[in-house]
């Protein structure tokens, strides 16, 4: 069995509180949390670090060091706080130890590119993605002859456009080119353009509104592809599998490419019809 420790900004959060039992099922007992570490204890008024590892049944640890030390693979959560990965990720990156990093991996690309240089440097597995990424429907999409994309879903552009960027990404490349915002204050919305010159827009609603691509071919034919497959559970076996054999679920230029896409994005917010290179 391996040793997960889970490195997090504060741990009573969706994800850290479904991972433990998902991995380990998943893993067939392969891969168990066993360790826990938080900078804080939770900000919104949740369980305190101490509450939430004897309800999960985890050992508390009270450094990053320790945590590393003791555990055989690591996962770098705070998905709602990537302003804090780059410190979270400094030791874990210099261990050599396979680790999983939540999204969202950072606020602007540059952060993401020295993020990803302590990993190389000290020859580190890790990765890290959108959930969505990994959802069923999106597999089977010919991504040759794509030429054409808009997508949709809910959440604000902050916290949940890494979930449509990231498929974006995952179906058109990492060679894009720039980034017009399009949308309103109250309903954000993006236009990519790719070196090649296809484009791609994406756009936020209410929370009713489900992750939805409509994809043209070169051929012209049409496509819509509504997400409903437990793409969670798609996500965690990959995830497994990474800490299984190592090997690495996304190509790290994709990941520096959806940072700079929501980078990029945040910007051109505040100046929608403007032109933002990417």
């Amino acid at each position: 069995m391996l040793k997960l420790g889970f490195i997090d900004y504060y741990l009573d959060e969706f994800h850290a509180n479904n991972y433990p039992e998902w991995i380990k099922s998943i893993s067939s007992g392969e891969i168990e949390v066993k360790y826990a570490y938080a900078k804080i204890d939770s900000p919104k008024g949740g369980l305190t670090t101490d509450q939430w590892c004897e309800k999960y049944g985890i050992e508390r640890v009270y450094s990053i060091e320790e945590l590393v030390e003791k555990s055989d693979i690591l996962n770098v959560l705070s998905p709602d706080n990537p302003e804090m990965h780059e410190e979270l990720c400094e030791i874990p990156l210099k261990s050599g130890k396979r680790t999983y990093i939540d999204k969202t991996f950072a606020d602007t690309k540059e952060i993401a590119e020295r993020i990803f240089a302590v990993a190389e440097k000290y020859n580190t597995p890790c990765f890290s993605s959108s959930a969505l990424r990994f959802a069923e429907e999106y597999q089977s999409i010919d991504k040759a002859t794509l030429m054409n994309v808009t997508s949709i879903g809910p959440g604000p552009l902050d916290v949940y456009s890494i979930h449509q960027i990231e498929p974006l990404i995952a179906l058109m490349g990492a060679n894009v080119k720039r980034l017009q915002y399009i949308g309103t204050e109250k309903w954000p919305a993006v236009v990519i353009e790719w070196e090649d010159g296809r484009r791609a827009t994406f756009s936020h609603h209410g929370w009713e509104c489900p992750f939805t691509m409509v994809t043209d071919d070169e051929s012209g034919k049409t496509n819509v592809v509504e997400i409903k497959s437990e793409y969670f559970v798609s996500f965690i076996h990959e995830m497994v599998d990474f800490f299984l054999t190592g090997r690495s679920k996304v190509p790290h230029q994709d990941t520096i490419a959806v940072m700079a896409v929501r980078e990029a994005a945040i910007k051109a917010s505040l100046k929608p019809g403007e032109w933002f290179d990417i």
